[in-house]
């Protein structure tokens, strides 16, 4: 399958002068919006709300500091409040590989077209 990958910016959600702007590989077994831990700091002060242990597509088991509110706005989708969950990531030629999980694909009201290979809108459905 090919890969999916979304230009995404996310903003301090309480300090707006704290942004970064990244692509991010579409990820619907992810939850979360996962990103590198070296780049905290460039979203300044955030809320440390939790610890998580996550399973890693080899197996393996991570821990990851869940932090927020922030402001993920996925290109082409409206913007939402969320968390982001930083995780030590091993960099691989050099680049990280952020994440976008299906909590913030559902939210950002965004889906995939497999066919397309694209994140297509998607409309809320109450059943």
């Amino acid at each position: 399958m090919d890969r999916i990958v979304a230009s995404v910016r996310i903003d301090n959600a309480l300090d707006a002068s704290k942004r970064l702007s990244c692509d991010a590989f579409v990820d619907i077994n992810a939850r979360f919006m996962v990103l590198p831990a070296s780049w905290k700091d460039r979203l300044g002060e955030l809320e440390s709300t939790r610890t998580v242990e996550l399973e890693t597509a080899t197996q393996g088991t991570v821990k990851g500091e869940v932090c927020g509110p922030v402001r993920i706005e996925i290109e082409g989708f409206r913007p939402i409040c969320s968390e982001v969950t930083f995780v030590e990531m091993k960099t691989e030629n050099g680049r990280c590989e952020p994440l976008i999980g299906s909590i913030v694909l559902a939210q950002s009201q965004a889906g995939l077209d497999m066919l397309g290979h694209w994140l297509v809108p998607i409309h809320m459905d109450l059943k």
